[in-house]
C-alpha cells in the first residue's frame, strides 16, 4: 500500500543461522501471515477462532500493514509474525484495530505517532524465546528507520482458567497485577466498548486465579518497561480479553532496549 512506510519489495534481513526476519507489504507474504496466524490460534489452547475462513485469519486492517515474518532457514517456512500498522496507514484504514474494541481517545494515537503492532504469532515448535525476542528487535529497527517512538497494541489473555476455577479468573489475576504495577496514569487510560463480563458477573467480581498466567508477549512489553492502559475488553470471537499495551520509548528499560538495539544492529549489517 502507498500508506506503508515500506516499500512493496520484501526486506530480507540476516539475523541468525537458523532464523532470518522478512519485513514486506506484498500480497504473498501477507497471505503466509494469514495462513500461519490461522493455524497457531486455531491449535492455541483457549482460543476460538471462525472455521469458515478458507485457513487465514483476516481482517480490513491487513492490507495497510507493515508485515515482520520470522521464516526458519533449516524448513524454509515461517515461523513466527507480527503486523505494524504506522499512523499514515491508520489514517487510510480508517483508525486503529484497536479503537474497533476501546475508546481511545486519551491516547491521540497520531498526534502521538503511534505505531499499532498486533496479531503477533510464534509456531508452537519455537517458543524457545529466541523467536518472539527476533520479533521484538526487528520491531525496535522498524521503529528506529521510521522515527516513531510510540507503540500500542492489544495483548490478548485466554478467558480459559485452570480446572476447577471459573471462566475468567486468569483474566482477573492478570488485570489486578497489571493495573497494581502497571498502569497507565488516568489520563493515558482506554475505555472498553464491551467490558469482561461472564454469565452477567463483572471481571472485578470473578474470584481471581490462584495462579496467575501471564502470556509471553505481555512479559515482553513489560519487560520493555510498557503500561498498560486500563480494564480490557471482551472479544468473545476469539475467546480472550484484550489488554491495551503502550511503550513510549523515552520510557522504556534502557538496558533491555540497547540489548535489542544491538540485535537490530546485527540484523541489518548481518553480522554475527
Amino acid at each position: 500500500m502507498t500508506t506503508s512506510v515500506m516499500s512493496s519489495t520484501a526486506s530480507i534481513v540476516p539475523a541468525t543461522d537458523r532464523y532470518s526476519l522478512v519485513l514486506s507489504t506484498e500480497p504473498e507474504r501477507r497471505l503466509a501471515a494469514q495462513r500461519l496466524r490461522y493455524d497457531v490460534f486455531a491449535s492455541e489452547p483457549g482460543f476460538a477462532i471462525p472455521t469458515d475462513t478458507d485457513g487465514l485469519d483476516a481482517d480490513r486492517f491487513d492490507e495497510f500493514c507493515d508485515h515482520l515474518l520470522v521464516r526458519d532457514q533449516w524448513t524454509d517456512t515461517f515461523v513466527g509474525c507480527y503486523r505494524m500498522l504506522p499512523p499514515p496507514a491508520a489514517v487510510a484504514a480508517g483508525g486503529y484495530y484497536t479503537a474497533t474494541e476501546f475508546d481511545i481517545a486519551a491516547l491521540d494515537p497520531v498526534g502521538m505517532n503511534i505505531v499499532e503492532m498486533g496479531r503477533a504469532a510464534v509456531h508452537p515448535d519455537h517458543r524457545s524465546g529466541s523467536v518472539l525476542g527476533l520479533m521484538w528487535a526487528g520491531i525496535l529497527h522498524y521503529l528506529d528507520v521510521t522515527g516513531y517512538a510510540w507503540v500500542m497494541g492489544c495483548v490478548s489473555v485466554p478467558m480459559q482458567s485452570a480446572p476447577g476455577e471459573p471462566i475468567g479468573a486468569n483474566v482477573r489475576s492478570v488485570r489486578d497485577r497489571l493495573l497494581d504495577r502497571h498502569a497507565t496514569p488516568l489520563d493515558r487510560r482506554v475505555r472498553p466498548y464491551a467490558p469482561v463480563v461472564v454469565d452477567g458477573v463483572d471481571l472485578v467480581d470473578i474470584a481471581p486465579a490462584k495462579r496467575t498466567s501471564m502470556p509471553p508477549l505481555m512479559n515482553g512489553y513489560l519487560r520493555l518497561g510498557a503500561s498498560i492502559c486500563g480494564e480490557p475488553a471482551h472479544d468473545p470471537e476469539f475467546g480472550v480479553a484484550d489488554f491495551v499495551a503502550l511503550l513510549g520509548l523515552h520510557e522504556a528499560n534502557t538496558r533491555y532496549l540497547d540489548r535489542l538495539r544491538s540485535a537490530a544492529t546485527t540484523f541489518e549489517s548481518g553480522v554475527r
